[in-house]
């Protein structure tokens, strides 16, 4: 296996389209009920712990740029290899590679338990599966431009949205935000560690990298993409704390769907049935990107057909899905996924950079 990797002109992507990808690789199940998971640790300064959040992630998606540019164009199955060598490096990769399915099942799971409460309850999960799988392999046959074409378009044809959230506003009371910091600074800090599921994404930079037509664009286009993921998320959150009561909060499942609920057309009765069914096309590019992920991850350390590998995970993927269907085991599975995500999003990174800048030194000194 090389550890570079040269895209072919057909697949280069324009670096502006990266900032879409970050943007709605982050912005997928999460958003709908991230609310309620940090208000029970931070209470009404749960909007610092979006802010704290928020930057940790810049200063992470920093070191994964870092990281990628000691070795050019490459990605971090390649990174693996030549940090780890060639069999510890692709156990390594498994790892990630197992890492991104366990993401796909997240927020599969996740968005069926959704629409199965609010719209079609008698409807079983392995319909939805099924219907959903089938999407996800016509989009990764397709490739990566195909890919970044549905997160383009998931933000372009989602704007209209964003509308609904000033109809709330007629009915907030921001003094629900004050006092500011009455939580101590651990309650805040666990705030921001529970934004964990709904802020990971942006370690598909370490993928779709080398895709890249101007690599020395990245960084602005990445941090720009987190940026107004995070400005969305303090918006709803701030909007969130000040329309419902504490009591409330506490108790609602969803907030960010619930809101939907207070919205009134003439031509349209139930709100949040359009906003649920809708939100399909909003995780698609999430799902598109991690079984990507998963399987470029096989392909660069194994080089084994990507179709072959496309079936067969989307095989794996629907058992798994419809093994967990409960409400406590998609719970069990969230928390102990959380943990994981953490240590693999939020920390991995500054590892591997320490790792990868000691080799590329004990090279450079092998070298001369």
């Amino acid at each position: 296996m090389k550890v570079q990797y040269q895209a072919k002109p057909q697949y280069i992507l324009s670096t502006f389209i990266l900032f879409f990808i970050i943007h709605s690789i982050q912005v997928g199940i999460g958003i709908q009920g991230f609310q309620r998971i940090i208000f029970s640790e931070a209470k009404h300064d749960s909007w610092i712990s979006v802010v704290l959040a928020g930057v940790f992630t810049h200063i992470v998606v920093f070191f994964i740029i870092k990281t990628l540019q000691l070795y050019g164009p490459t990605d971090i199955y390649g990174i693996h290899i030549e940090v780890y060598g060639k069999w510890i490096g692709k156990v390594v990769n498994c790892i990630y590679i197992f890492y991104c399915l366990g993401m796909f099942v997240v927020i599969l799971n996740n968005y069926i338990e959704v629409i199965q409460t609010w719209v079609f309850p008698a409807v079983p999960t392995w319909v939805f599966s099924i219907s959903i799988l089938i999407l996800v392999v016509y989009g990764v046959t397709g490739g990566i431009r195909v890919i970044a074409g549905a997160g383009f378009f998931s933000i372009i044809l989602s704007v209209w949205m964003l509308s609904f959230i000033g109809y709330p506003l007629r009915f907030v009371d921001f003094h629900h935000l004050l006092p500011v910091m009455e939580s101590n600074i651990t309650s805040i800090l666990k705030g921001a560690y529970k934004m964990t599921i709904t802020l990971i994404g942006f370690e598909i930079l370490y993928i779709v990298y080398p895709f890249m037509e101007d690599r020395k664009k990245v960084i602005k286009y990445a941090h720009l993409g987190v940026a107004v993921t995070i400005i969305l998320y303090l918006i709803l959150m701030l909007l969130t704390i000040s329309y419902f009561s504490p009591g409330q909060l506490e108790n609602t499942n969803w907030p960010t769907l619930s809101l939907f609920k207070i919205v009134k057309l003439p031509f349209i009765e139930r709100t949040e049935y359009v906003a649920v069914s809708y939100w399909l096309l909003i995780i698609l590019p999430n799902l598109l990107l991690y079984m990507w992920a998963a399987v470029r991850g096989i392909k660069r350390s194994f080089e084994r057909k990507t179709n072959r590998v496309i079936w067969v995970f989307t095989f794996f993927l629907f058992f798994v899905s419809i093994f967990i269907n409960t409400r406590s085991k998609i719970n069990q599975f969230n928390d102990f996924f959380d943990n994981i995500a953490f240590y693999i999003a939020f920390c991995y990174p500054f590892i591997l950079y320490i790792l990868a800048l000691i080799k590329k030194k004990m090279t450079s000194l092998k070298e001369n």
